[in-house]
């Protein structure tokens, strides 16, 4: 247990480095670029004394490596700083459209869970037949499939073509939501949210799809499978109670990486279908070289990934005991 504890203590560790070298690359990547950071706060009319004492309100007038210092202190203690387009704290922006992004997420997840976990269990209990060759040929090419282009693929068939789901947005043009819970009980906001979703799904699905699948196979080798099949139990009893139960484990961990790639693959998908998301910021805020609002989302996301994956570690070590933690290393 001691032994077990020490490993996860490693492994935080490392996560807070990791974290850190991302922190410091973003830093520097957006000071570099060029460009005047506040071009979207400074007016026209103003004199460069009025130019000169923004940029020292914002710290931008203090040397590199003094700015580098004071981003990680207030990173530190929470503090992400005041975005210059948007002329608020970096964290209250973001809070205004993270509930969007997580909404999107979580169906995306749940949708692609659902059919990869069946999927898997159905091709790998058809092994060697056409519908398992069919079935692997369709998820690796959604898998490769780029997700602007299959995004844009549903928006020209059932936006354009049909005019089934509407293109872009969160609700219907002019509707306003007066609280999250007024917009999860909103039908028009499930109909603007179903696209999105859908190519974010098409992306995931392949993970626990091939994965359920290999489980599977592994599983159906096994003797206690054999012996069900051999008591005369039926088809469905035997595939679902004694094979897919027992090749489960591996996808629950994959579900947890999964939320990190859902987080990252937000920023495509949302700038397609124009999803008022913490993605579509994260666009906003580079195109307008708004340092604060990119750093903050960029580590947020990051954030979001690789806690996952040490999650992921953690919750497999848990579940199954003949796994440690060392050995996953």
């Amino acid at each position: 247990m001691q032994n077990k504890w020490k490993v996860i203590a490693e492994r935080f560790g490392q996560m807070l480095i990791t974290l850190w070298i991302i922190a410091t690359i973003l830093f520097f990547i957006f000071r570099l670029m060029p460009g005047n950071p506040l071009v979207a706060y400074i007016d026209p009319t103003f004199t460069e004394e009025q130019q000169q004492a923004l940029m020292q309100q914002f710290g931008l007038d203090k040397p590199l490596h003094v700015q580098y210092f004071v981003f990680l202190k207030n990173l530190v203690q929470g503090e992400l700083g005041d975005s210059f387009f948007f002329r608020d704290s970096v964290t209250n922006v973001i809070a205004k459209v993270l509930p969007n992004t997580l909404y999107l997420m979580i169906f995306a997840l749940i949708i692609a869970y659902t059919i990869g976990i069946l999927g898997g269990i159905l091709l790998a209990w058809h092994r060697g037949e056409k519908i398992e060759t069919l079935g692997i040929i369709l998820t690796l090419f959604t898998r490769a499939a780029p997700q602007f282009w299959v995004g844009m693929i549903l928006l020209a068939v059932f936006s354009f073509q049909f005019n089934i789901f509407p293109s872009g947005g969160a609700s219907a043009a002019g509707q306003v939501f007066n609280s999250e819970f007024d917009k999860l009980t909103s039908i028009s906001f499930y109909y603007h949210l179903f696209l999105p979703a859908l190519t974010l799904s098409i992306y995931l699905l392949g993970l626990p799809l091939l994965l359920m699948r290999s489980n599977m196979l592994d599983i159906m080798n096994e003797a206690y499978v054999d012996m069900a099949k051999m008591r005369g139990l039926g088809k469905f009893r035997v595939m679902f109670k004694y094979a897919a139960r027992n090749a489960f484990l591996p996808v629950v961990t994959a579900m947890a990486v999964g939320v990190g790639y859902a987080m990252g693959g937000n920023v495509i998908i949302e700038t397609v279908f124009s999803w008022p998301g913490l993605g579509r910021l994260l666009v906003k805020a580079v195109s307008t070289s708004d340092y604060p609002l990119a750093q903050g989302a960029f580590i947020l996301i990051a954030a979001v990934m690789v806690f996952m994956n040490f999650m992921a570690d953690i919750i497999y070590s848990l579940l199954d005991p003949r796994v440690t933690l060392e050995s996953r290393r």
